[in-house]
């Protein structure tokens, strides 16, 4: 029976794909900042752990407390839309720790452990900005493309022992939690200067054409996880697909 460790998994595609894990039968343990019994079933396959993915004691805590891994799933992750002119840099910074600096740090954390036993994969979460890049989120864009170049070099570096690294590239959801996850008004960082040329953007934000679902991404990083080709890209839903396909 496999185990998957999954962070940031209180909402969104993060609790999806620990559903979809575990229905497939794996060993899920299910991590997240402040753990809270009823989002998930119980089971023997399941577990529940606090992980907070800019703490380092957090980390080695968690991976001391998981045991071996055949797989990691890097979700945990936040945004911030607007202005980048209008963005303190203490946002900025708040992301790239736990968008890029905390999926780097967890992959530093099991790679000893996977490359000791020659097995294992890695999966990070990214998003379709990273195919198309769109206004007004600059700082959580590039973000996502650090950990785009990131994963294609680990996987070069890893594969002699291997491993497989991965990623899945999310399209847009509006059910999921963006700038609410780093505690941020969106309306302070959209200037009176901005005001016109947001509007429209925003407009399109609530009520998009193609749109990607929880299960979606969950679906692509099962694929993802199993697959031993050398394809290294998932985009997940059907806004993600086309903006792959038209890259």
């Amino acid at each position: 029976m496999k185990t998957v460790l999954i962070t940031g998994c209180s909402s969104g595609y993060g609790l999806e794909t620990a559903r979809h894990f575990h229905a497939q039968g794996w060993t899920v343990i299910a991590t997240m900042r402040s753990p809270r019994d009823g989002l998930l079933p119980a089971s023997d396959r399941l577990r529940l752990l606090a992980l907070d993915v800019t703490d380092a004691d957090s980390i080695a805590a968690a991976i001391a407390a998981a045991g071996p891994l055949d797989a990691l799933v890097n979700n945990a992750g936040i945004g911030v839309v607007g202005a980048f002119e209008a963005t303190p840099m203490a946002h900025v910074r708040t992301v790239f720790e736990t968008n890029t600096l905390g999926t780097m740090a967890m992959v530093q954390a099991v790679i000893p452990q996977m490359r000791a036993r020659r097995a294992g994969v890695i999966v990070n979460v990214t998003s379709s900005v990273t195919l198309a890049p769109m206004p007004l989120a600059a700082a959580y864009t590039a973000s996502k493309q650090a950990i785009e170049g990131f994963t294609g070099s680990l996987s070069h570096e890893l594969a002699a022992f291997g491993l497989r690294v991965k990623l899945v590239e999310p399209g847009y959801a509006p059910t999921t939690r963006f700038s609410q996850n780093a505690g941020i008004n969106v309306a302070d960082l959209i200037p009176q200067a901005y005001a016109d040329f947001a509007a429209p953007i925003f407009a399109a934000f609530a009520n998009p054409g193609l749109t990607t679902r929880e299960t979606d991404v969950a679906e692509a990083v099962w694929r993802a996880a199993n697959d031993t080709s050398p394809q290294l890209r998932f985009p997940a839903g059907p806004d993600a697909v086309a903006l792959a396909q038209a890259s």
